[in-house]
């Protein structure tokens, strides 16, 4: 944790990586989005569209890793992370992953994919508090593109919540949601009590993609079991030209 926050409040990061590259895969930046995720000083990041292996772009690439993307943001900053891998192509795969300064002690990916052209899925990982003495239940989202894959993919993780995550421990949802027509918002209130941190700050979600021009409201960071909690403003540089999506943070504090 950074030296500046209370021992019972966590910073939070959510990025979606857009696999490394910038928009329409023009230039390769996964050592400047690592620069900037650092800069964030986050506790817990939840990541989307992050590669596992990419055997194409690791041969033609000079300045590709030589580990996984989220071991390689990770580095020595995070020594946590749990991956879940979703789509799986001939050259690769990607998915999500959570990157934590505290131990993960348990994880799960879950496949709430609809069809057969997107494979989206659910990691669900179980993070270790050693000074609060608690276990905080962090879910790293990623949604269809379309509605008809959104809403049953909803109700999976409604589902989720209410089998898997004990009903007074702390609970981060947070990720790519693609509800841009905020129709999950009503939902999640009502089947898991979960709070959006900037629709109860501002009143309204937030607007993150595209990153250069934010127009719709994709990305979302959801608690539950929390003291309080404010949304964190991150500068529009470097983000912008970091993904099409521009990450979302804030801070939260589990206990007075």
């Amino acid at each position: 944790m950074h030296t500046d926050s209370p021992q019972n409040t966590l910073r939070i990061l959510t990025v979606n990586t857009h696999k490394g590259f910038t928009v329409f895969n023009r230039r390769f930046i996964l050592h400047e989005l690592r620069d900037a995720i650092r800069a964030t000083h986050a506790d817990i990041v939840f990541l989307q569209e992050v590669l596992g292996e990419h055997y194409r772009h690791a041969r033609r690439l000079a300045r590709w890793p030589t580990s996984s993307h989220y071991e390689f943001l990770a580095d020595t900053i995070w020594p946590e992370f749990a991956y879940g891998r979703n789509a799986v192509y001939p050259y690769g795969h990607h998915g999500n992953a959570l990157l934590s300064k505290f131990p993960i002690t348990t994880y799960d990916n879950i496949d709430v994919s609809v069809g057969n052209h997107e494979r989206r899925g659910l990691l669900h990982c179980v993070v270790r508090l050693p000074r609060l003495g608690v276990d905080l239940h962090a879910i790293c989202v990623h949604l269809g593109l379309r509605e008809r894959q959104r809403s049953p993919q909803l109700e999976t993780l409604c589902a989720l919540i209410e089998e898997e995550v004990p009903p007074a421990a702390p609970l981060f949802v947070a990720g790519d949601f693609n509800d841009w027509r905020q129709r999950g918002q009503q939902l999640l209130g009502q089947c898991a009590g979960l709070k959006e941190i900037h629709y109860e700050r501002h009143g309204r979600l937030p607007r993150t993609f595209p990153a250069n021009f934010p127009l719709f409201r994709l990305d979302r960071i959801y608690v539950r079991n929390v003291h309080s909690f404010q949304p964190v403003k991150l500068s529009r540089h470097p983000w912008a030209s970091l993904s099409d999506h521009a990450p979302l943070a804030a801070e939260v504090s589990l206990c007075r």
